[in-house]
């Protein structure tokens, strides 16, 4: 079964939490804290895996939790940090957030990518002794990892993809320039998975092609197979759009030809935009007058035409040729960017949870808002326009509110996660 969809929760580990201890050795009196920090909690990492080829183990599991950091001990021992959970994913795998449909990763390359941040350790008692708190009787709880439920997309990663009616030959055609080796049938519907084949033009030229089954008209609306594999022709940078001009079917190849554009277009504008190559199949069954009113219609719209016969192989080395010169003006294989958080997306994750809390331990505000985490990793200390946002934040919040209303007063100290600044009116 050819899987390329998955919707799982992932949960990065939480911090460790900080320890409350205070030095004791003989013949040493007020030995003063020395509470360790908690161990930072383990990312949740995603690592392309090229013996993979679908996403068919997500249906199995559909929860990943990275380990919790381990608590901070005495004589200032920091906890361990958690190990990251790798995830391995098929090659093109793009992955989404499921409740903003942002891009998370695409993973395309090599490396892997770190798609939720284990919490910090909390910091132990240690930390928070100055001149005048000689003897803090507190530290912090670790802080929260990331937590997402995704979206994982298979995209296909080929530089050319294979674009038709059903059984106008394309799965013939792959076999033929290529050494995949797809079902051949004589019927509609015979290839039910994307198939991958590299073409080889030389010892230091090759390119991979992908046979996409199951476009006809309506297929960006959901009929036949055409909406579950279309996402695999988006990277593809040139499309190989065969058609058949014998018409054996009943069909007339220039309708087919514009069906299939149409249905690209409904899917997405970019893939109407992306440059194309025709291949005119079965030509060895077609009349000179059907070819040369199909080449004539073709090339009327600038496009190449090459009659081919996949059956006999006639014309199939001319086009994987010329196929191979096209690609070397064209740019490489799309890549999706992660896109991060934007200004107002933020501020709608306020407006839906805004709870937080305040406690206030020898002098110190601790305020304690788990939405608040996404805000402050995009803040810039050094900024100060960006402090300023986060000063507006704070504000329309009810944070600076509620600070005033527990006493708080200019210059004391406000700690928010292991950000730490003093009140200013």
């Amino acid at each position: 079964m050819f899987v390329d969809k998955a919707k799982i929760y992932i949960k990065a580990g939480d911090g460790g939490d900080g320890c409350v201890s205070f030095h004791r050795e003989k013949y040493v009196a007020a030995g003063g804290p020395d509470g360790g920090d908690g161990g930072r909690g383990g990312d949740i990492v995603f690592l392309a895996d090229t013996s993979m080829t679908n996403l068919i183990e997500f249906r199995a599991r559909r929860k990943f939790v990275a380990d919790k950091g381990a608590d901070g001990s005495s004589k200032n021992c920091s906890g361990r940090n958690a190990e990251p959970l790798v995830i391995r994913v098929p090659k093109g795998t793009v992955i989404k957030d499921a409740e903003s449909g942002r891009v998370l990763a695409d993973m395309s390359g090599d490396e892997p990518v770190t798609v939720a941040r284990g919490g910090k350790g909390g910091r132990g008692n240690a930390h928070f002794a100055t001149s005048t708190r000689q003897i803090p009787k507190f530290a912090k709880t670790g802080f929260r990892g990331d937590e997402y439920t995704v979206f994982l997309e298979l995209k296909l990663i080929a530089d050319v993809g294979l674009v038709g009616f059903p059984n106008v030959g394309k799965s013939t055609l792959i076999s033929v320039i290529s050494a995949a080796k797809p079902k051949i049938a004589n019927y509609h519907f015979t290839t039910l998975t994307p198939v991958l084949g590299v073409v080889k033009l030389d010892e230091d030229s090759s390119y991979v092609v992908a046979d996409i089954p199951g476009l006809i008209e309506g297929a960006s609306e959901g009929v036949g197979l055409g909406l579950e594999f279309l996402r695999h022709v988006e990277r593809c940078r040139l499309i190989v759009h065969v058609v058949d001009v014998s018409g054996i079917e009943g069909r007339d190849p220039c309708e087919d030809f514009e069906i299939i554009n149409r249905e690209l277009a409904s899917f997405s504008e970019e893939l109407a935009r992306a440059p194309q190559i025709v291949a005119a199949n079965k030509s060895d069954m077609a009349t000179d007058e059907q070819k040369a009113r199909f080449r004539s219609y073709i090339e009327e719209k600038g496009l190449q035409c090459f009659e081919i016969s996949a059956a006999t192989t006639n014309g199939t080395k001319e086009l994987a040729k010329a196929v191979g010169e096209a690609l070397k003006d064209l740019p490489p294989v799309k890549h999706f960017e992660a896109q991060p958080l934007t200004e107002e997306e933020l501020r709608d994750k306020l407006i839906t949870n805004r709870d937080f809390e305040v406690t206030v331990e020898d002098g110190i505000y601790f305020v304690e808002a788990p939405w608040l985490w996404d805000i402050l990793r995009g803040v810039n200390v050094d900024s100060y326009d960006s402090l300023l946002y986060f000063q507006k934040v704070l504000r329309d919040t009810g944070v600076i509110e509620r600070l005033e209303q527990m006493g708080i007063q200019e210059g004391d100290t406000v700690s928010i996660f292991d950000f730490e600044f003093e009140f200013v009116k």
